[in-house]
């Protein structure tokens, strides 16, 4: 990547194969062509970006700074998930887990966001406005890797694979149905229980679409593996029992400790991940502390190839 050298931003890895801290940047500014250079690249390059240290950030600030990464998506989720919104930025969706809830953790599985969706989320913005003092992390795991250090023969294999992905999250993932997005107001009792049901259950618009098991990124060119846990259900063309034993070993495989990062929040961070290539999990170990954080999803034009 050709990454512009800029004397005022100070940088640090997150670990050998994802994630990169940045200081210097002012998110909260207009930046200059260099800084958004500078961000796009290192983007491609490192797929999770942290700029920690920033002074409060505003919806409006927060959904300007997002839109140097594309077009935001007005409304980012559907069923399972209800979040409350803002009725002035519905699409910014807050994430809140009270010190008292004892319930599961939004996000608390190996996941890339809405790949049941024909034309999943292009990147991720997150905003840290309140942090526990301790635990509250989020791991994030490169898929460029995950792809590339296969067997040449398993590469062979999936290359020609497909796999249906759902919202009805087949496989577990609970911890987000107890989450919101997409609604104008917070989510009520009946609502939270709604969500909490399977979509057999309730009458709710199941989505489903197929994808490659292998896909190449529209700006790289590099290939990474393109199943999750959460949304993943089988491949096309076989049924769940068939393709239980291969999904199985991709999971365990895409979320191998050498391709992973793990990064401690603190307030007013604001971070940004590629979901084209890139899992993360929200760490649930912070009972007894509030946790708010707002994200906003960048839509993708064009399907996964």
């Amino acid at each position: 990547m050709n990454i512009p050298k800029l004397n005022h931003i100070e940088t640090q890895s997150l670990s050998g194969t994802i994630g990169l801290e940045i200081k210097g940047i002012d998110i909260r500014q207009k930046l200059t062509e260099a800084e958004k250079k500078f961000i796009h690249e290192s983007l491609l390059e490192n797929l999770v970006l942290l700029f920690p240290s920033q002074k409060e950030v505003s919806p409006k600030e927060l959904r300007e700074f997002s839109n140097l990464f594309g077009t935001i998506d007005e409304d980012p989720f559907s069923y399972p998930f209800i979040m409350p919104t803002d009725p002035d930025f519905p699409e910014i969706w807050n994430i809140i887990k009270e010190d008292d809830d004892k319930s599961v953790n939004f996000g608390g599985f190996w996941h890339a966001d809405v790949t049941y969706r024909k034309c999943p989320h292009k990147v991720g913005v997150i905003y840290a406005k309140e942090c526990p003092a301790q635990g509250g992390d989020t791991m994030f795991s490169n898929q460029y890797l995950a792809y590339e250090t296969l067997s040449d023969g398993m590469k062979k294999l999936l290359d020609n694979l497909k796999a249906k992905h759902s919202n009805v999250m087949l496989y577990g993932g609970e911890s987000a149905r107890f989450g919101a997005v997409s609604k104008k107001r917070a989510a009520s009792p009946e609502d939270r229980l709604f969500a909490s049901k399977t979509a057999e259950q309730t009458k709710v618009d199941i989505v489903e679409n197929i994808h490659p098991v292998v896909r190449s990124h529209p700006e790289t060119g590099r290939k990474s593996l393109y199943v999750n846990r959460g949304f993943t259900q089988s491949f096309a063309g076989m049924t769940i029992e068939e393709s239980l034993p291969l999904l199985n070993f991709l999971w365990e495989h895409a979320a191998r400790p050498e391709f992973t990062c793990r990064y401690r929040w603190s307030p007013n961070t604001v971070g940004v991940w590629d979901n084209r290539c890139t899992l993360h999990y929200a760490v649930n170990d912070y009972y007894g502390a509030k946790r708010h954080f707002q994200r906003i999803a960048i839509h993708e034009e064009s399907r996964p190839n």
